[in-house]
């Protein structure tokens, strides 16, 4: 079951990621959430990340801890 947040107005996002490819050619993950659930949604947050919400959208993002 992919990883769920409910922000402060109730609204649920998913978790999910994406490799792409950088304009060097280095290739880099990243995290980013949705409100259904897509390709690429995560089970759990990955390890050393933690999940903030934003104070002016209540938009959840990841955070390093």
């Amino acid at each position: 079951m992919p990883y769920s947040y409910t922000n402060k107005k109730g609204i649920v996002y998913y978790l999910h990621s994406r490799e792409v490819k950088l304009r060097g050619g280095k290739v880099q993950t990243i995290y980013y959430f949705a409100r259904e659930v897509r390709p690429g949604a995560l089970d759990e947050v990955p390890a050393g990340y933690k999940v903030v919400e934003t104070a002016r959208t209540g938009m959840p993002i990841l955070k390093k801890a």
